[in-house]
C-alpha cells in the first residue's frame, strides 16, 4: 500500500509541476500577445461606407502602425489631411509618387502607368461603371488614394481641382488597415491586382501570430488552472473503490 501511495504521490507532484509551467508560459504568451498587439496595432471605428464592401460604415478595424515609407499600392490606410477635414479616414492606396493614373478603360478598369489593375473587392456596379477621372501624375512623396465604393467616396478623385492633383503627403498615413475585427470577418482580402507592379504589395503583418499567442496562452492557463481540482475529483473516485473492498480487520 505504501508504495503504491507514494507512486501517486509522485505522479502528482509530477502533475502540478506541469500544470504549473503551463500556467506560466500561458501567462506570458496571453499577456505577452496583448502587449505586442497593443504596441503595433490601433484600432479605429470607420464611419462611412466609402470603403464598402470591404468594410462597412460602424465597423471596427484593426490597423498596423506604420511610416509612410512603408506604403505600397492596394494598402488599405489610416490617414488625415487637412484640405479633406484635418480627421483619421480609411481609403486605399491605388499609386504612388511619379506614378500616373487614369480611371477608367474599355472595361471599366482603373490604369496605373498604362496598365489595368483587377480589383475583385470593388462592389459590382463600381467594376461596371468606374468612377471616370483623367489621366494625373501623383507628385513626389505623395500617395493617391480611392474609396472602394468609388460612386460615394469623397476621396483623390473629388480633390483634383487643388494644387496636388488630390494626392495626400506619406507623412498623413498614420496606419495600414490589416482586419476587421467587429463584426469579426477576418483579414482583409490581397489586392492582388497591384502585385505586377513595381514594388509589389505589402506583407500581412504578425496579427495572425498575435492571435494564436493570445489563445494558446488562455488555453495554457484554463488547462493548467483546471489540473488540481480535476486531479482531486479524479482521485478521490479511484479510492473508494479500493476502501469498499478492504477486509473489516485491516481498518
Amino acid at each position: 500500500m505504501s508504495r503504491a501511495r507514494g507512486v501517486g504521490q509522485g505522479g502528482s507532484r509530477l502533475g502540478s509541476t506541469l500544470s504549473g509551467v503551463a500556467v506560466a508560459l500561458g501567462c506570458v504568451l496571453f499577456l505577452g500577445g496583448f502587449v505586442w498587439g497593443a504596441l503595433l496595432y490601433q484600432p479605429y471605428t470607420v464611419p462611412t461606407n466609402s470603403m464598402s464592401p470591404t468594410i462597412a460604415a460602424g465597423e471596427r478595424v484593426l490597423a498596423q502602425r506604420i511610416d509612410g515609407d512603408e506604403v505600397k499600392r492596394g494598402d488599405v490606410v489610416v490617414f488625415t489631411e487637412k484640405a479633406w477635414g484635418d480627421m483619421p479616414m480609411v481609403k486605399r492606396v491605388v499609386a504612388v509618387g511619379g506614378d500616373k493614373i487614369a480611371c477608367c478603360d474599355a472595361k471599366g478598369r482603373m490604369t496605373v502607368n498604362g496598365k489595368p489593375v483587377e480589383e475583385p473587392y470593388l462592389p459590382t456596379s463600381a467594376r461596371d461603371a468606374g468612377t471616370d477621372f483623367p489621366p494625373t501624375t501623383v507628385p513626389k512623396g505623395r500617395i493617391f488614394l480611392l474609396g472602394d465604393d468609388r460612386a460615394i467616396s469623397l476621396d483623390s478623385s473629388a480633390h483634383l481641382d487643388d494644387a496636388l492633383s488630390g494626392s495626400v503627403p506619406l507623412s498623413g498615413v498614420d496606419a495600414r488597415v490589416e482586419a476587421v475585427a467587429w463584426p469579426m470577418d477576418g483579414l482583409l482580402p490581397e489586392p492582388s491586382g497591384f502585385k505586377g507592379l513595381p514594388g509589389g504589395i505589402s506583407e500581412p503583418g504578425p496579427l495572425r501570430l498575435i492571435l494564436t499567442a493570445v489563445v494558446v496562452g488562455a488555453v495554457l492557463v484554463l488547462g493548467g488552472a483546471a489540473y488540481g481540482p480535476v486531479a482531486k475529483l479524479v482521485g478521490r473516485r479511484g479510492r473508494r473503490p479500493a476502501e469498499r473492498r478492504e477486509p473489516a480487520g485491516v481498518r
